[in-house]
């Protein structure tokens, strides 16, 4: 069997590879991860009475189910504050966690950076931070205002008080995710920001530790999961609450933020990560398959996704993937991915294969075609389009200078990539005369007494009243 399925447009197994795929995007609760039984069992071995008793307590009557269980969590943590916190990372994570290593200190930043790999550091420094804050400074607003008779309308835009980026650091660590949130924080001028890692991420990934120097972000959290995004949004005597909280997760913390939104901003309900690349029989199929394999590779509901119009392409990729894949160190991720949501698609012709990735408004969208710009200028539902040979969405994940924290599962048709934006309030701000009332005032009392709002339309007139 193929490592990768191929699909003819129309076929009844391109019709399935398509309902696999609006599945996937619904973000249906799954049971994921050890069941309640397992979790009980596991704090019960450590002999420690207490955090066997919590476990037993947040244990009960518990489905295994991926939301059920973040609801849990979420009421754990509104009860018990701190204690739950450390009781939940130890419970998930298998890492105790004492109240007064919860935070971070600077000298354990230090001593967890003093492994890092300086000439990656340098790079990083040196080349990497600075284009992602040359793209971003971009991107920054400025505060308006129109001039109206004596008064005025207008925008004051303000950075958040206080944001929380999550970094993952489960089966991988993530230092491009702590510099691609960091920054556009930064250039926006927030002046708090919490960084919220699962425990033990910090001690393992010397270039994250000595990341969070750099870039001077000393408020940092051992706390990964669901608990993480609960103690962001509730707080707790250890953790203050964010305003917002952005960053890549798991299927636990974009369920947490699904249901804790309200109580602060979120960036988006992130699902698995997905690429489009449509080629043409004028692209390297070594090309092709090795950026369909970098994102395959990411995890098992990755989807990496090939269309073409041309056959004897779609052969040739299909046989690279193979050849590619054999010595690859996450083969079997992979695989899995492959199996389940990756494919080559056949369309009858290039302006059907640009209409079906349009149509996925994927999060990463690849044009290696030989008109890959003019074909750009077709696409209107991706989070990232990268156009022509070299610009392979590895680029884009690490150091173009866009965000790489994208909208995932078709969210593209109304999302955007992380930005500054997402660190700002615009509040409207509306200066009155004397002059400029009394020419609105008939307007306003009509309509007021239209809606029925009679006090509304008293509260203009009582300005004119001798």
């Amino acid at each position: 069997m193929s490592a990768i399925p191929l699909f003819e447009v129309g076929s009844d197994e391109f019709s399935a590879f398509q309902a696999r795929l609006m599945q996937r995007a619904e973000f249906r609760d799954v049971a994921v991860g050890p069941s309640p039984p397992e979790l009980l069992a596991r704090a019960k071995a450590t002999g420690d009475a207490e955090f066997a008793a919590f476990a037993e307590t947040f244990c009960a009557g518990l489905p295994h189910s991926a939301a059920a269980t973040v609801s849990r969590v979420i009421e754990s943590v509104q009860a018990g504050r701190d204690q739950a916190v450390r009781h939940l990372s130890r419970l998930f994570d298998g890492l105790e966690l004492p109240s007064n290593r919860i935070k971070v200190g600077k000298m354990d930043l230090m001593k967890a950076a003093d492994g890092v790999d300086n000439a990656l550091l340098k790079t990083c420094v040196e080349q990497v931070l600075p284009r992602l804050r040359k793209f971003h400074e971009k991107q920054k607003q400025a505060s308006w205002q129109i001039d109206d008779t004596g008064g005025s309308v207008g925008i004051r835009v303000q950075p958040l008080n206080r944001a929380g980026l999550y970094v993952p650091g489960g089966t991988a660590f993530y230092p491009s995710t702590l510099m691609m949130t960091a920054v556009p924080a930064q250039v926006a001028g927030v002046k708090e920001i919490a960084v919220f890692t699962p425990n033990g991420a910090i001690e393992k990934s010397p270039l994250l530790a000595a990341l969070l120097l750099e870039l001077k972000l000393e408020e940092v959290y051992r706390v990964g999961g669901a608990q993480a995004v609960a103690a962001a949004a509730i707080g707790t005597p250890n953790i203050a609450r964010v305003d917002k909280l952005v960053g890549p997760g798991n299927t636990f913390v974009a369920l947490a933020k699904k249901q804790l939104f309200g109580r602060m901003g979120i960036d988006s309900i992130a699902g698995p990560s997905e690429v489009v690349v449509v080629f043409d029989d004028q692209a390297d199929p070594r090309h092709v398959a090795a950026d369909l394999l970098a994102q395959a590779e990411h995890d098992t509901q990755a989807a990496a996704i090939g269309v073409t119009d041309s056959s004897d392409a779609a052969d040739a990729v299909r046989a690279q993937v193979e050849a590619q894949l054999a010595d690859l160190p996450r083969k079997e991720t992979a695989q899995q991915s492959m199996a389940q949501f990756g494919g080559i698609i056949v369309a009858p012709s290039k302006g059907f294969a640009l209409r079906i990735a349009d149509a996925f408004a994927p999060e990463h969208l690849e044009l290696l075609t030989q008109a890959a710009e003019k074909d750009a200028d077709q696409i209107r539902q991706a989070g990232a389009i990268f156009v022509g040979a070299f610009a392979p969405e590895a680029f884009g994940d690490y150091t173009a200078g866009p965000n790489h924290v994208l909208p995932t599962s078709g969210t593209a048709r109304f999302a955007s990539a992380l930005s500054v934006q997402d660190f700002t309030r615009q509040v409207s701000i509306i200066r009155g005369s004397r002059e400029l009332l009394a020419a609105n005032r008939a307007a306003i009392e009509s309509l007021a007494r239209a809606e029925g709002l009679e006090a509304h339309a008293r509260s203009v007139a009582v300005r004119f009243e001798g």
